[in-house]
């Protein structure tokens, strides 16, 4: 049997589209113009649900204003906000990247709307003389200002995931930091042995470097609230009446719950991705630290007996098809993978931001992408981290007191208290030797072994404490 269609009509001429089918003849020549990532708009829920929202807020502001029927004001109003429930997400199937802008994007969110309200009003989908997707749906409206717009709604939602999945992993590293406070260890630079430290402080590192992105991730997200809504083509406002943009602006605040605010300048805001630029930057801070935090305990679980195996991941696969009892760091190793991602989709974005031309950045669409792609694996990566690695490891701490006591790195905290030279000869000599340190200094003479003793205590090694007089 051939399925049901309905026939509507374009720009181009005449179309089929199935019967059922909420979305129309744009969306159709959409997902035939780019069958680019086969991911369709669908795969980010918090972008549909964005942009339900501005469409409710401009049905809103446009009964408000005396430009929409209440009737129709409610059908869209009620259809948007099945939408933000969930409903109908799978209508949206224009591909995620795509020309025109986003205006493909728009276009299938305004049929969606507008059919599913034609539904509430008692109309079959696609009869359009009742309430139509551009003159009512997009009423005051331009693809401009709506996908923007949207974009940046979602991006505050969803960072706020990717913050709660930093806190959880930051808190992870905070636990380990508190369990290894009193496990001495050598540090290093240059991947030579530098001076002691306490494992604990290591870890403690980490959990910093985690908590002063989330800050950096919290005022990137500020940026984002500025939006452009009511600017309409190219920022003059054109087809949008007076007080429109503040009447859309409050509604979409009181569906939202955001604190968004109407940019000062409109012509500016429709062309300019500087907020974006910013935020991708930040989430490429967070993927670079993050990345060598997970070089960092690649390192010290290397081995186990023929590298550092300073600390052991917990094991969480067979690490090999070849080489039997092999276990592989491949919690760290996918971490670093979606960093590599992250930073790739900076460059993308850069270069979207960049090629814009004139009043309008064509190339929002593949901004959304990388922006959603690095902030959703973002977060799914600091959860894997924190659950499936972090809040496992442990320490080998016999081994890590055996490179205090084998390391010349010990003469650097003596070197105050025998002298620059005496320290450098030392060092010479247990290099050449292999003899410890300590054994040296004592043998020579150069300090009794309480004071010896004293300085060598953990808590004075690892800058926790100050040696007592002797």
């Amino acid at each position: 049997m051939t399925a049901a269609t309905r026939s509507e009509h374009d720009l181009l001429g005449d179309r089929d589209v199935p019967a059922d089918a909420y979305w129309g003849v744009h969306t159709l020549r959409a997902t035939e113009n780019f069958p680019i990532t086969g991911t369709p708009i669908s795969a980010y829920p918090h972008l549909i649900d964005a942009l339900a929202a501005v469409k409710e807020a401009a049905a809103l502001a446009n009964e408000e204003l005396g430009l929409l029927t209440p009737e129709k004001a409610a059908a869209i109003v009620a259809a948007c906000r099945e939408i933000r429930a969930g409903a109908l997400h799978d209508q949206f199937v224009v591909d995620v990247i795509q020309g025109g802008a986003g205006t493909s994007t728009n276009m299938n969110a305004n049929e969606v709307v507008a059919n599913r309200a034609l539904e509430l009003l008692g109309h079959a989908k696609g009869q359009y003389t009742h309430l139509h997707p551009n003159e009512d749906v997009n009423l005051g409206q331009s693809t401009n200002d709506v996908y923007p717009t949207a974009v940046k709604i979602a991006t505050v939602f969803a960072v706020r995931g990717l913050l709660k999945a930093m806190s959880v992993l930051q808190d992870a590293f905070a636990r380990k930091a508190l369990e290894f406070r009193d496990v001495l260890k050598m540090g290093r630079t240059q991947l030579q042995d530098a001076v002691p430290m306490t494992l604990g402080q290591e870890f403690s590192a980490f959990a910093v470097m985690i908590e002063e992105d989330r800050s950096r991730l919290a005022e990137a997200v500020e940026l984002i609230h500025e939006i452009n809504l009511g600017a309409t083509a190219i920022g003059t406002g054109l087809n949008a009446p007076a007080g429109y943009a503040e009447a859309a602006r409050r509604h979409l605040s009181a569906i939202t719950g955001l604190p968004l605010v109407t940019a000062a300048n409109l012509v500016e805001a429709t062309q300019d991705c500087g907020a974006f630029v910013q935020m991708s930057g930040v989430l490429k801070r967070i993927a670079v630290k993050l990345s060598k935090s997970c070089n960092d305990l690649r390192l010290l679980s290397s081995g186990p007996r023929a590298g550092l195996g300073e600390i052991n991941l917990p094991p969480v696969q067979a690490g090999s098809s070849i080489m039997p009892g092999k276990v592989n760091p491949v919690i760290p190793e996918v971490v670093n993978q979606v960093a590599f991602e992250v930073i790739g989709n900076d460059v993308a974005i850069t270069m979207a931001a960049e090629a814009g031309q004139l009043q309008l950045n064509a190339f929002e669409p593949i901004i959304l992408h990388s922006l959603s792609e690095s902030v959703t694996h973002l977060q799914s990566a600091c959860l894997t981290l924190a659950e499936r690695c972090v809040s496992g490891i442990t320490a080998n701490t016999e081994r890590l007191r055996a490179t205090v006591e084998d390391s010349i790195g010990l003469v650097t905290a003596l070197n105050p208290h025998i002298g620059y030279t005496a320290a450098t000869d030392i060092a010479k000599e247990a290099l050449r030797t292999g003899r410890g340190v300590a054994e040296l200094v004592l043998e020579k003479g150069l300090l009794p072994a309480e004071r010896l003793t004293a300085l060598l205590r953990p808590e004075v090694l690892a800058g926790n404490g100050t040696p007592q007089s002797i």
